[in-house]
């Protein structure tokens, strides 16, 4: 029985150096050390044996029984180091190669802009006020002195919720009254960033939503003059000295006198562009003194109070300091135009 035991270590030795995949050593594994193997039935036929026989033959079949063993691990641990030098060559995966960096996000362009202009204002003392971007009509129009069927309404077309009387707003000018009554009759020096909402033909100048930034003092013995030279000083800081500042008359509902403010285009240098119209200006902003009815609405006295407004779009100033030449451009997530900012 001996020779018989050395004869199974032998074969399955043999048959072992063979076996080049995990189906057939698996395969091996049961033939040669599953429950129904030669050599497991011949140590589970020990007790048959006489007294004289049995220490022999069990001493050398567990030797068999622990050097297959530890020859069937030697060949899963062969196995596995050669899968894995196969995916490595097949994959053609460097492994000594540096890692593939994280890409750092980056705010967008009319992000930089707004924080631009907070940190101006601030410098004069304006602090943000947030309002909501879903207004009811009596703030968006009634209560800045545009009662309904005004014809000013036709410039704010806007988009209506299911729900009478309650719009996406059209401009943060509501923001005013809000400020107001929350302050009245504290004096006020805030601006209201945040979205508005138009139903506008989509152009290289026009969106259908875009920022906006209202600005709104109100106190006592607040003059035209202190308007214009606040917004020419704004804007110096913002585009720089060799910039141009425009005023023109104008008419707003909620202001009066009122005018808007215009920077020479930068896209053009003045000589006339798309972007400008070909009028070599870009119009930035809507500005005048707050129309008696609405600091009255907002719970000041206009006997006593007087103030001004502004409203601005950060767009097209990132436009102008950039001289981007469509304004489709800030909602088009092309990373080719977001990564130059």
């Amino acid at each position: 029985m001996l020779d018989q035991l050395n004869a199974i270590e032998h074969k399955a030795t043999a048959a072992l150096q063979a076996v080049n995949n995990k189906d057939d050593l698996e395969q091996w594994r049961v033939e040669h050390l599953g429950k129904k193997s030669p050599l497991m039935t011949i140590l589970g036929d020990l007790g048959k044996l006489s007294k004289e026989e049995r220490p022999a033959i069990g001493k050398r079949g567990n030797e068999v029984k622990v050097a297959l063993e530890k020859a069937y691990a030697d060949q899963v641990e062969a196995l596995r180091k050669a899968e894995l030098q196969h995916s490595l060559t097949a994959g053609a995966l460097d492994v000594t190669l540096p890692g593939r960096p994280i890409v750092r996000g980056r705010l967008h362009p009319a992000t930089q802009t707004l924080r631009e202009i907070y940190a101006i204002w601030a410098e004069m003392g304006f602090q943000v006020y947030r309002a909501r971007d879903v207004e009811t009509d009596e703030y968006n129009f009634e209560l800045l002195n545009i009662p309904r069927h005004h014809p000013a309404r036709d410039m704010w077309d806007t988009f209506y919720t299911t729900t009478p009387n309650v719009i996406l707003r059209t401009h943060t000018s509501p923001g005013q009254i809000h400020a107001m009554r929350e302050y009245c009759p504290q004096p006020i020096r805030v601006i209201l960033p945040g979205m508005c909402y138009r139903y506008e033909q989509i152009s290289a100048s026009k969106e259908i939503q875009f920022h906006q930034v209202e600005g709104l003092a109100v106190g006592k013995n607040i003059r035209l003059t202190d308007l214009l030279g606040t917004v020419t000083e704004f804007n110096r800081r913002i585009f720089g000295p060799e910039r141009q500042t425009r005023f023109r008359s104008s008419y707003f509902p909620f202001t009066e006198p009122s005018v808007e403010i215009d920077v020479s285009c930068a896209n053009c240098n003045g000589q006339g562009c798309a972007v400008c119209k070909h009028t070599g200006w870009l119009e930035i902003a809507g500005a005048g003194m707050v129309h008696p009815t609405v600091l009255r609405n907002g719970g000041y006295d206009p006997a006593i109070y007087s103030g001004f407004a502004f409203g601005m779009g950060p767009q097209r100033i990132t436009m102008l300091k950039y001289g981007i030449s469509d304004i489709r451009y800030f909602w088009a997530n092309d990373l080719r135009f977001l990564e130059q900012f």
